[in-house]
């Protein structure tokens, strides 16, 4: 409690974090009294500067399913929740996965921060039951008497390897607790995507070193406590700048659009029209370029951009274990920065 006091709130009495927790009433006085100062000391000390767009969507007190992008495990809602805060709009509930919750004091602190708990560690029966329920409670969040909007991955797991995808599963999903009209259904959810842009990647090295991994044996076996190093390692190391794009919720014409298809390409479609808002609203860092035109084998229209860029994976790379091929590895990091860049270019016919 001491050390996580300090952190939060340096220079003070080290039992500053204890006596407010004895005070503490209900989950809105922890955001406030407790989260909000911890999101902004680690957005003071880890990056340079938390920008965004959007928050124009939200008035009147509107609500959404945000399907984000998703690269950092705590730090995409918690930097969603710290810009609603600090625009005096209604924080979202945040639907975690089980396998992130390692013991009943992480538990405790994520429903402390409105955590819905997505069970996938289970039987499939179970699964399907659980996910059913999950569902309806969306659905039941964002038209309840007291609103609020909920935040989801449109994956399962975080992006690593640079190209956010919104999985057709999920969708169908959230529609299972919806009417058997597709526009119906999904218009009751009021999509929102959202595209969360690192300048330098959370965690880079430990995601190029699992794609290495699996890409020799076909899988990676995560080690006991790994997840927990991951949150901490995301919440400590420098992310540069971060950009948060609140996109337009899409529109019930674009469902219409997409429900011409048969039953699965209509999700289909669905999915390619919420990456395409993400990939929109991405920003496009140095980093980015430099590394799509390494990629590419470009000429570099910033030699000091590539230099510096080229400099981090470096650094990235000299801690890795003596037996791991480091080309293998650095393409995997040039790839994981450069892909946002190609993809963007794509759209816009470049």
């Amino acid at each position: 409690m001491e050390q996580i006091s300090a952190f939060l709130f340096p220079g003070k009495d080290p039992d500053i974090l204890r006596n407010t927790l004895n005070t503490i009433i209900g989950v809105d006085d922890f955001q406030t009294r407790v989260m909000y100062p911890a999101v902004r000391s680690i957005i003071s000390k880890t990056t340079k500067g938390l920008t965004f767009d959007g928050l124009e969507y939200f008035k009147k007190g509107r609500c959404f399913l945000m399907l984000s992008n998703h690269r950092d495990i705590v730090l995409d809602p918690a930097f969603i929740q710290y810009i609603l805060k600090d625009n005096k709009l209604k924080l979202t509930d945040i639907a975690i996965g089980d396998n992130l919750i390692a013991n009943s004091f992480v538990e405790d602190l994520m429903r402390s921060n409105r955590m819905v708990k997505v069970v996938r560690s289970t039987k499939p029966r179970e699964v399907y039951e659980t996910s059913r329920v999950l569902s309806q409670y969306i659905r039941m969040r964002i038209h309840s008497e007291d609103p609020a909007s909920v935040w989801i991955a449109h994956r399962n797991g975080r992006t690593k390897n640079g190209d956010d995808r919104t999985e057709q599963g999920l969708l169908k999903m959230l529609s299972m607790s919806g009417s058997e009209d597709f526009v119906e259904n999904m218009a009751e959810l009021s999509i929102m995507p959202v595209a969360i842009s690192y300048e330098i990647e959370t965690c880079a090295i430990e995601k190029a070193y699992e794609l290495y991994i699996k890409s020799l044996v076909g899988g990676y076996i995560k080690r006991p406590g790994e997840d927990i190093k991951s949150i901490i390692t995301g919440i400590i190391k420098e992310k540069g700048r971060v950009h948060v794009s609140f996109c337009k919720p899409i529109t019930t014409g674009e469902l219409e659009c997409c429900s011409k298809y048969s039953s699965n390409d209509r999700f289909r479609a669905l999915a390619q029209l919420i990456d395409e808002r993400i990939v929109a609203g991405y920003r496009i860092w140095p980093n980015n370029i430099a590394a799509a035109e390494i990629k590419l084998g470009k000429e570099p229209s910033d030699v000091e951009a590539v230099e510096s860029f080229t400099a981090y994976i470096d650094g990235q790379l000299k801690d890795l274990p003596g037996n791991v091929d480091r080309n293998a590895i650095r393409e995997l990091l040039v790839s994981m920065y450069a892909v946002p860049t190609i993809r963007k270019g794509l759209m816009k016919g470049e």
